[in-house]
């Protein structure tokens, strides 16, 4: 039978085997997130050797900086894994200390539930799922909120919108445009003729003295803005709107020659 000593002395060794297992295991899985600290910032009673673990949210695979992010620092004891790591969970960002209390409880808790085996990547493990829980779906909530924000904005349209009122008006204004050019390529004599005598526009037209040059002036504006200029797409109000004209310029044209005179 073996001394108890000798006993003793393989527990201890068993047990410090696979804290030095375990240790090189999380060195290679986590890589720049795990390192070993001093005792003395570790925030733990033990003067054993301490480490540190940062976690951040589960699957966040990003550039940017994480919006929260904590680091876990355990120590084994003598009897790891038989008994429970110290623990201990401190803010790196973004993180409130009641949080952080709320999550070493979850954790401790779940350590002693892992007793007889290596259990700080499960704790890890479970930590970055509580931070996704905690914080990333509040912030995917208020990213949601934000979208159907920018949804429900109205786009104000800029500029007059067409009404058959405000095409009326326009069409008016350019039948008007259009009455005063052929007006211009009338005579001075049209112009100044008695008023008995005078001929409207359409008649002016009709009679064949306008000029060959400016009747293929006209056409070709006409052609320029596509307009058909067939005699029946002469409204009345565009004949009313030339007669107006042509009596105002006789009347200017006629109050010129008596001051002349």
């Amino acid at each position: 039978m073996l001394p108890f000593t000798l006993i003793c002395l393989c527990v201890f060794t068993d047990h410090a085997q696979e804290q030095e297992m375990e240790i090189e295991a999380l060195e290679a899985i986590l890589m720049d997130e795990f390192k070993e600290i001093h005792s003395a910032e570790s925030g733990l009673s033990t003067s054993n050797r301490c480490f540190q673990i940062t976690v951040s949210p589960q699957d966040e695979d990003t550039d940017q900086p994480t919006p929260v992010q904590l680091a876990l620092v355990f120590s084994h004891t003598e009897k790891y894994p038989d008994e429970p790591p110290l623990l201990s969970v401190k803010s790196i960002r973004g993180i409130q200390s009641s949080d952080l209390k709320a999550l070493k409880e979850k954790l401790e808790q779940e350590a002693s539930e892992s007793l007889g085996m290596a259990m700080i990547y499960t704790l890890v493990t479970s930590a970055k799922e509580w931070l996704s829980g905690r914080y990333c779906q509040d912030a995917g909530a208020d990213n949601a909120e934000e979208e159907e924000a920018r949804k429900d904005e109205v786009i104000v349209p800029h500029g007059e919108p067409v009404t058959v009122d405000t095409f009326s008006a326009w069409r008016e204004r350019f039948e008007a445009e259009l009455a005063l050019e052929r007006a211009k390529l009338m005579p001075e004599s049209a112009l100044t003729a008695p008023k008995e005598k005078k001929l409207t526009g359409r008649q002016w037209f009709e009679s064949g003295r306008a000029s060959t040059k400016g009747a293929a002036a006209i056409k070709e504006e006409y052609e320029e803005e596509d307009i058909d200029l067939d005699d029946d797409d002469f409204e009345d109000d565009e004949e009313d709107m030339l007669e107006h004209y042509l009596a105002e310029k006789s009347d200017s044209s006629s109050l010129s020659s008596k001051r002349t005179a």
